[in-house]
């Protein structure tokens, strides 16, 4: 990677943090340029006392350099606590911020993107980089402290040696203006072979690290995500898989060894960069003594020379530790932006939708059609739908069914968008949907998916899908989905918080009352279209039938569209739309396709109503 492109990259990483996690950079710049100026104030302090101590001794000047001196600290250690403090509280928020990354690129990512495997394993790997390595933003933020060290250290020590070459000491070679480009050349050499041990040990460190990608990922599963409560618990204690968790927590501790060598290897280099160190300082000590034995300057100056010829020695060194760290840190960054600048290649329309569609009148006379739509995911050659052509008519209630993988989930995902059709296209009053604009044509349906997800907020909140609104519109909605006489019994009412991951009077809510949360959620859109996948599975019995019989009080003149493998369920519908390998094979009214005896809807009819037709079944 160039120079160039690392600068730019570091300056992204820079503009991200701010835009995320503002003041922490700030914070952490003033703590560490206070902390890096701190030791030249007492290095020039210490010298003017030390000589006037030497000299004449003036009380009065001693006494100033000595409170100029505290005072000083005084105020860089007010100012490093502050800045310490709040870079503190800001970084115990980093990782939430860092989340918060994702969770905005993937809110403005294409759906269909954030099914495809080869994003998910990119964005897996940036996570795992981030999260588990530090790699990355979280790196940037805690180099910036060695950045400004470095920088302030150079330009703060040459500042305090540059009257090392200009004082006469009487002696010509120890005069010579040789000295100082000498000086800095034994500097650049050591600083070179400290940045060349630095960059051996980065190597090793990143070999390291691509074995720990696994090595953390399988410690986090078998260690912490075997044992969750909400989704595993119950069946690692009924199939007692907390032995095969050990087993292969014991199989890491072969991992172990491995690291240990990596470790060994990385500490060597380390040894020797202390020792290049070293090396530089001894000869830069020489130097200084050899002048001032000269009679060049006083013994307080060779605390300050000595003092910084030793931070500069540090700091060159550091600088190469800095580059050479930014050239790690940037790598991981590329690889986080080029997740971030994935590009949406869902073409976006701009065409309005007309307002009067939103009007539930009945008397509007729009139609949404399918027109030869053929589909097949991405990254497959498997066509899920094939040459459908059917139209979903305005204020007429539709079901939709069919077997496990007959293309019923497909359908509406391709009616709502979130995959545009392989072949064929889908109409709106003639019109093709992708010529409309997005937003806009997303508020024509409310859904209610199998896998829906309430929130642990309001109960209010999570009807409205909003922090404002309409408690009467609400309760109206609870009312029509039988939820009401439930609602009336929670302790807040609609600020009722829904689980207690954010509040302790939380109510826990079983699945069929969050369903019926979900449905009212749906009404209370207001949309034309809605949109049910199963709405009613969670369910017991008696709430299905009052469901049903609420039904077309429910949706009043919308259209809606019904999934359900229920077929009880499917004759209330106006229409019914049979899938089957992909294709529609029957369409039309309960009575009409049930009479087809050789039908599809026939078979699965009577597949499901034997039972409750046969007293031998035991039913």
């Amino acid at each position: 990677m160039t120079l160039k492109k690392r600068i730019e990259i570091t300056r992204r990483g820079y503009a991200t943090l701010a835009a995320y996690n503002p003041g922490l950079i700030r914070a952490k710049v003033i703590s560490a340029t206070v902390e890096a100026l701190s030791p030249f104030v007492t290095i020039w302090f210490s010298a003017r006392i030390i000589n006037e101590l030497a000299g004449d001794r003036n009380k009065k000047l001693l006494l100033c350099y000595v409170l100029l001196t505290i005072g000083i600290h005084l105020v860089f250690s007010m100012i490093k606590n502050v800045m310490d403090r709040m870079v503190e509280e800001k970084e115990s928020c980093m990782w939430e911020y860092f989340r918060k990354i994702f969770s905005d690129k993937q809110m403005s990512m294409d759906y269909v993107d954030l099914e495809n495997l080869d994003i998910q394993k990119q964005q897996q790997k940036a996570k795992e980089n981030l999260f588990m390595f530090g790699n990355g933003l979280a790196q940037l933020f805690w180099s910036t402290g060695d950045i400004v060290r470095v920088t302030i250290g150079i330009l703060a020590s040459v500042s305090l040696t540059a009257s090392l070459f200009l004082t006469r000491s009487g002696n010509v070679v120890m005069d010579s203006c040789l000295w100082a480009p000498a000086l800095l050349a034994v500097m650049i050499v050591f600083g070179m072979l400290y940045g060349a041990l630095t960059k051996k040990e980065n190597k090793v460190f990143e070999k390291w690290t691509e074995g720990t990608v696994w090595f953390n990922r399988t410690f986090m599963f078998y260690g912490h995500e075997l044992y969750d409560n909400t989704r595993r618990a119950k069946d690692v204690r009924i199939y007692g898989q907390a032995k095969t968790a050990d087993r292969e927590m014991r199989k890491l501790e072969e991992h172990n060894k491995r690291d240990d060598a990596y470790l060994s290897r990385m500490s060597s280099y380390k040894g020797l960069m202390y020792l290049a160190r070293g090396i530089g300082n001894a000869l830069c000590y020489l130097f200084v003594v050899a002048k001032a034995s000269m009679g060049a300057f006083g013994v307080g100056s060779i605390v300050q020379y000595v003092g910084a010829f030793s931070q500069l020695v540090q700091n060159i060194g550091m600088l190469t530790l800095v580059f050479s760290e930014n050239k790690v840190y940037t790598g991981h960054l590329e690889k986080l932006f080029e997740y971030l600048d994935l590009p949406n290649k869902k073409y976006q329309g701009t065409l309005p939708v007309e307002k009067s569609f939103f009007c539930n009148d009945g008397e509007n006379e729009y139609e949404i059609e399918f027109r030869n739509v053929s589909f097949k995911y991405p990254n497959s050659d498997t066509y899920v739908l094939r040459d459908i052509n059917t139209k979903l008519s305005i204020g007429k209630k539709q079901a939709l069914v069919g077997t496990n993988g007959a293309g019923k989930t497909t359908f509406i995902k391709l009616l709502c968008r979130l995959y545009d059709p392989t072949e064929g296209e889908i109409l709106l009053n003639g019109i093709d949907i992708r010529k409309y604009d997005y937003e806009e044509y997303m508020q024509l349906f409310a859904f209610v998916f199998q896998d829906f997800k309430l929130f642990s907020f309001s109960l209010g909140q999570n009807i409205a899908a909003s922090r404002t609104y309409d408690s009467d519109k609400i309760e109206e909605c609870m009312k029509k989905v039988s939820f009401y006489d439930r609602f009336k019994s929670m302790p807040d009412g609609l600020e009722t918080y829904l689980y207690k991951d954010l509040s302790r009077n939380g109510v826990e809510i079983s699945g069929g009352e969050a369903q019926k949360i979900a449905l009212a959620r749906a009404l209370y859109k207001e949309t034309p279209v809605i949109v049910l996948d199963e709405p009613t599975a969670a369910l017991d019995p008696i709430a299905e039938a009052q469901v049903y019989a609420d039904f077309s009080n429910m949706v009043d003149n919308k259209t809606a569209i019904y999934i359900s493998h229920r077929l009880s369920s499917c004759q209330f519908c106006d229409e019914i739309t049979v899938f089957e390998g992909g294709r529609i094979v029957q369409k039309g009214t309960h009575a009409q396709l049930a009479s087809q005896t050789t039908g599809k809807y026939f078979e699965l009819w009577n597949a499901q109503a034997k039972y409750y037709q046969n007293p031998a079944a035991g039913v």
